[in-house]
Order: structure tokens, then C-alpha cells, then sequence
């Protein structure tokens, strides 16, 4: 299969365009024209190398819908026409406990990253959504509910499942009280998430600008974090918060923030370790955790939710021959909230 797309063909490189070929659908597989791809800053970092070594040339995007074209002979979950979407990973070991149960981003053996990584035959490099055609084993891939507007829910494939999963594992919802720690890609979702579940919600940023899109989203209180008195009239009184920045933080000024057992859930990646204090956590059973993205169980829950109430990503669509610019901006934090590339543009490239 010819596929026209955008790749980096070398280390802090921006993406330019890239002729390649993907495999002919096999039994189980399905093959779509890609509709649009979300610009994930995580995209920037695999680019960077910023988490490690990469593979080159990197074809990004984890944030995948299109229309399905043709399924294997095999296929039950997809037909043509169907509107599908893929994620941040198109296989597992699929035997372990978390891929039995739909939770395949904690594979014991770890996944396959849609792009940037390996297949299982662990020499074949996978190709993400930056390019017009995609083939994906129907296991690892969702249906995009009619509801939804396909520009907007691409970005759901990664930032939404990246808020969405710890807001619901840790039980956000009618009586509880949310905070939200910066208002981008993930957060402008966590507080839509967040209100759409009946949270009392607070938007954190060091932006007092962010003020006016918090409450247009739905969040009912707004906190400037860069007047260190602002966070003082909250200690002690949230249930939750989520924390989507990348960037450094001091961990103990939010985790003074949560009542008894309360939890922060850090889903950003920073470049540093955080440092905090094992005072703060003892004194009110606090916690703090982690969550990576969400398994095609959570993946489809999520899409039939965000159909029910609505919600899709604030996007900027740009052509493929603006994946320099829109990287640019991204790095800026210049974009409300997500770009989008239009998919039919990497013909033109």
C-alpha cells in the first residue's frame, strides 16, 4: 500500500514529506483513509529525543480518524464507511492480565507504540498518522461515534484518553472536587471532562489570561498560580487534582490543596525528578500517582461519553505543509487547544 505523509528523517528535525508503504490488510486488519491527525507535543518530544533514542525516519501522530476503506476477510468490529480512530498503540502481547481485560497500554511485554517503535516481529518500524492511509488490527482500533466532528475527536485519541482515564479511576464525579493544573491540550479536556461529570471543578495555571477560556469551558473556580496567596483559601479542600503540565513543579504547594485521602495524579512528563516532602502525604494520607493514556476498553467508553455530552477537542486544522509551524507554535504553548492536520493536504505534498 503507497502511503503520502510527513516524517522526520533525522533527530530534531521537522517533519517533511515522506513517501512509504504500509502492508496490505491482512485477515484481521483495517484499512482507512486517514480524515485528520492531532499534533501531539509528544510528537515534539519522540522528535527531539527528548525521552531517548529514536527511530528514523519517525513518521508521527497517535491521534488517528479516517474512514474505513477495505477489512480483511476476518474482520467483525468494522466495515467500509465506518468512522474509526487509533491511539497510541496498534498491539500488545495480548495475553497478560491488562490486555485481557482492555488495559493495553500496561502490556507486561509493552506495547506497540503506533509509531516510533517496533512491531512483534521486533524489526518492522511502525508509521504513525502524519500521511493518508493507515492498516491497523480491528483489536487496536475505536469507532468514532456519528455525534462527533471528526477534526475534534482526533485529538480524544491521546490528550482526552490521557485526562479521562485518572478522572474516572479515581472516582471524579457528583460531590467531589477537581483541580485541574494548567489549561492546554489535556487540561481544556480534564476541566470538560471534569464538569461533564459532575465535579466541582478549579482550573490551576500560572496564566491569570486563562481566566476567561477556564470559565468558558464549564470550570467553576479559576486559580492564578503565579500569586503563591491565590492557592492559600484552598488547603485542604480538594478530593482531586490532575496535574498536565510537562514542565517542573513544586509538587507540595498542590498537594497541600487535598483533603484526607486525597490524590494528585501526574499524567505530564517533566525532563527532572520531582522532590517533595513525606510530611505532606502522612499528615492527611495523601497520594500521588501516575496514569498513562487508556486501554481500547477505556478508548470506546470515553468516545460514546464525549458523543453523550458533546465534548471534542478545541482545534486549529492546518495543512500538512504547516507541521513546521504548528510544531513551533506548540512549543510556545501558542495553539487553542490542539492542532489538527487536514489528512486529504499530504497529497498535495
Amino acid at each position: 500500500m503507497h502511503v503520502r505523509g510527513y516524517a522526520a528523517p533525522h533527530p530534531r528535525v521537522v517533519p517533511t514529506p515522506f513517501s512509504f508503504t504500509r502492508r496490505d490488510p491482512g485477515d484481521h486488519d483495517v484499512a482507512f483513509a486517514v480524515s485528520y491527525c492531532g499534533v501531539c507535543h509528544s510528537d515534539i518530544h519522540q522528535v527531539d529525543e527528548d525521552w531517548g533514542p529514536g527511530i528514523f525516519p519517525m513518521v508521527p501522530g497517535h491521534e488517528v480518524v479516517g474512514v474505513v476503506t477495505e477489512v480483511g476477510s476476518a474482520v467483525t468490529s468494522f466495515a467500509v464507511g465506518d468512522r474509526i480512530g487509533v491511539g497510541t498503540f496498534v498491539d500488545s502481547c495480548r495475553v497478560c492480565e491488562f490486555c485481557r481485560r482492555g488495559e493495553e497500554q500496561y502490556c507486561v511485554e509493552g506495547d506497540t507504540p503506533t509509531y516510533n517503535g517496533l512491531e512483534r516481529d521486533g524489526v518492522t518500524p511502525t508509521f504513525g498518522g502524519y500521511c493518508d492511509r493507515f492498516v491497523v488490527d480491528e483489536a487496536y482500533a475505536v469507532r468514532i461515534p456519528d455525534g462527533l466532528e471528526m477534526a475534534g475527536a482526533a485529538p480524544l485519541l491521546c490528550a482526552g484518553i490521557t485526562v479521562y482515564s485518572p478522572l474516572r479511576h479515581w472516582g471524579a464525579g457528583a460531590g467531589t472536587k477537581v483541580g485541574v493544573v494548567g489549561l492546554g491540550g489535556l487540561g481544556h479536556l480534564a476541566v470538560k471532562f471534569a464538569v461533564a461529570l459532575g465535579a466541582t471543578t478549579t482550573v490551576f495555571s500560572h496564566s491569570a489570561a486563562k481566566g476567561a477560556d477556564a470559565a468558558r469551558l464549564g470550570a467553576h473556580a479559576f486559580v492564578d498560580t503565579s500569586d503563591a496567596a491565590a492557592l492559600a483559601p484552598l488547603a485542604g479542600t480538594l478530593d482531586l487534582i490532575v496535574n498536565t503540565v510537562s514542565a517542573p513543579l513544586d509538587l507540595e504547594r498542590y498537594l497541600d490543596l487535598l483533603s484526607v485521602d486525597g490524590s494528585l495524579i501526574l499524567v505530564g512528563l517533566p525532563g527532572a525528578p520531582y522532590s517533595l516532602g513525606a510530611g505532606t502525604l502522612v499528615s492527611k494520607r495523601r497520594t500521588v500517582a501516575g496514569s498513562m493514556a487508556g486501554g481500547t476498553r477505556e478508548l470506546q467508553e470515553m468516545l460514546d461519553f464525549c458523543a453523550r455530552h458533546g465534548i471534542v477537542s478545541d482545534v486549529e486544522v492546518v495543512a500538512a505543509s504547516d507541521i513546521a509551524t504548528a510544531f513551533a507554535r506548540t512549543r510556545a504553548s501558542d495553539v487553542k487547544y490542539r492542532f489538527v492536520i487536514d489528512a486529504t493536504t499530504f497529497a498535495e505534498a
